[in-house]
């Protein structure tokens, strides 16, 4: 098992875990899951519009609009989430150390002047289980704190291909996104971060 580069109130950070060409083959891969299951823009409960785009694959998709955040086993359009990338899935393989299959692929699409506040990832049925997170693209300024939204908090960029890993203590932990760093890739050509979330929701 790779050891992480870095490790930061328990989140473990893979610096350059996925090479250039891998990188490439799992953006392609993301094109097709985003021509089965288009980006959208969400709306929180309380009717603010997200500055990420979202889409998902796998059995389940995480979704948010009026009646709440939570996971669906459909696109807003009515239709089934598409299948999970072998190579997604293949990164789950590689460095979760989890005995079960990821069940969601959330993909968010940052353009230049979007961000994720604090928050915690909660709506999974247990926390037993890691959370992996693969970026793509511009980097990204990623902050983590601890179990309340007040605990002190560290901050470290994401590069292309770095993946980090909230187990244990880390998935009860606030993170987000402060901002981005856009035009520092040429992976996406109208640049912006892809930022892939693997999870067990059952």
């Amino acid at each position: 098992m790779v050891k992480p580069t870095l490790k930061i109130k328990g989140f473990a950070i893979y610096k350059g875990f996925l090479d250039r060409l891998a990188q490439e083959r799992l953006v392609e891969d993301i094109r097709q899951v985003a021509q089965a299951a288009p980006f959208v823009s969400p709306i929180t409960p309380s009717g603010q519009k997200m500055s990420v785009r979202m889409t998902a694959a796998g059995p389940y998709g995480w979704i948010t609009d009026r009646r709440g955040y939570r996971y669906a086993k459909h696109h807003p359009n009515g239709q089934a989430w598409p299948d999970m990338p072998p190579s997604v899935i293949q990164i789950w393989q590689n460095i979760s150390e989890a005995a079960r299959a990821p069940e969601c692929c959330l993909i968010n699409y940052y353009s230049e002047a979007a961000r994720m506040g604090l928050h915690q990832d909660k709506d999974e049925a247990s926390f037993d289980w890691p959370v992996v997170s693969v970026s793509l693209g511009d980097e990204a300024l990623f902050r983590m704190g601890g179990e309340t939204r007040g605990d002190p908090t560290q901050s470290v960029w994401l590069a292309s291909g770095d993946v980090v890993v909230m187990g244990g203590a880390a998935r009860r932990s606030f993170h987000g996104v402060d901002r981005i760093k856009f035009g520092s890739s040429a992976l996406l050509s109208k640049g912006g971060r892809i930022n892939l979330t693997m999870r067990i929701v059952t």
